[in-house]
């Protein structure tokens, strides 16, 4: 005769591994047979919400590792070199054969670099066109830069990206290895240009010197010019130190500068910093860098008397120190390892949500039903009937 739990299947076989050994004691996973799991709409809220925290996670994770994290040091610069290049491309709006363009460093070299350096004639009109011209201490919108990340003027805010658009390291080693060419000056087309464009590289002495841009006549010999030319409104698409890449945006590019008198001086004082940027350990096989200076100015501009040069001045000076920026990258093996980390927590994270709300959820439903539990017969108020 066949007792109850042989006719309703429930002994112990059905709960027990179709097959078994000695490799299945160690099991540190167990395991239901699917006909003892039930699947809640609670449950699968939660498994959804946990794929879309897994995603985001995860897409976080990637665009970290391959931004990859950049160090900065600093060591005093080994092998200086005795030359560096200055890198001009200036529109002032004055006659060329009304400029003179000169360079004087801290060695006593004179040189006259109009000599050295391209002067086209053009129109002012041609440059200015109120896109991506800016002031110093300004963005290309005229709001205030701040440093911190964002851009104010009269409560606006937008985000702007440091040194006005630079890119990440790889990006900036990529870039810095293309070669570099000075953009065409826009055709006249018969019209006579009332502005002047100075471009070019020169190399000078890596010192202290002073870059600028006079009146003839004034500061120089040679014919005078008249005091009612003067127009040294200027602006500055390059001004770098060292290697020309162009690629690389310095704090005076695409800046614009008017003056508000004949005699007007834009003074300009800059500090230099040596730096190289590198994608990897320089020390490690594969890496690759460039050199390449940074730099940054102040500026002190005004109008001044008709005993004082009016111009544009560049004082420049060389810190004795080199800035390293180095930008690594985790292999993808750590990569994977982070990653099931990150996703592993979440999923514990997951599980116990889960359950805690499961269990709250029960606890409230007790509390409605006024603290009555029912057990497998029924309500406890169901009473026997004599």
């Amino acid at each position: 005769m066949m007792n109850g739990y042989e006719k309703h299947e429930l002994g112990e076989d059905p709960f027990a591994p179709k097959s078994g050994g000695i490799v299945s004691a160690f099991d540190a996973f167990p395991k239901s047979k699917p006909q003892y799991v039930q699947r809640t709409s609670g449950g699968g809220k939660w498994t959804v919400a946990m794929v879309v925290v897994s995603l985001v996670l995860f897409w976080s994770e990637l665009g970290r590792w391959w931004r990859g994290t950049e160090m900065h040091t600093f060591a005093v610069e080994k092998g200086v070199s005795r030359a560096m290049n200055i890198n001009l491309d200036v529109v002032v709006r004055m006659k060329c054969a009304d400029l003179h363009v000169n360079v004087q460093d801290a060695a006593g070299d004179h040189i006259l670099a109009a000599t050295r350096l391209t002067r086209d004639a053009t129109n002012w009109s041609q440059w200015v066109d109120g896109k991506g011209m800016h002031k110093l201490g300004r963005d290309q919108h005229g709001r205030l830069i701040t440093g911190e990340g964002w851009a104010s003027s009269g409560g606006a805010a937008g985000g702007h990206d440091e040194g006005f658009g630079e890119e990440h390291i790889h990006d900036i080693v990529a870039l810095g290895r293309r070669k570099a060419r000075w953009g065409k000056t826009p055709r006249l087309w018969g019209a006579e240009g009332d502005s002047c464009r100075i471009f070019g590289s020169l190399e000078l002495n890596k010192v202290q010197g002073d870059f600028h841009i006079t009146a003839r006549g004034h500061g120089y010999g040679g014919a005078h010019v008249e005091h009612s030319t003067f127009n040294f409104s200027h602006i500055v698409s390059e001004l770098s130190f060292g290697p020309f890449l162009p690629s690389l945006v310095n704090p005076l590019d695409r800046t614009v500068n008017t003056a508000s008198a004949n005699f007007h001086k834009f003074q300009y004082f800059i500090s230099v910093v040596p730096t190289t940027y590198s994608v990897g350990h320089p020390e490690q096989l594969g890496s690759s860098s460039i050199f390449t200076n940074q730099y940054a100015v102040t500026e002190q501009s005004g109008e001044v008397n008709d005993r004082t040069i009016p111009g544009i001045f560049v004082k420049y000076d060389i810190e004795p120190i080199l800035l390293n920026i180095v930008e690594s990258r985790d292999g993808f093996l750590v990569f994977l390892i982070k990653i099931i980390n990150v996703l592993s927590g979440a999923l514990v994270a997951g599980h116990w949500g889960y359950r805690l709300s499961d269990w709250l959820a029960d606890v409230v439903g007790k509390r409605r039903r006024g603290g009555r539990s029912e057990g497998m017969l029924g309500s406890s108020k169901a009473g026997y009937e004599d």
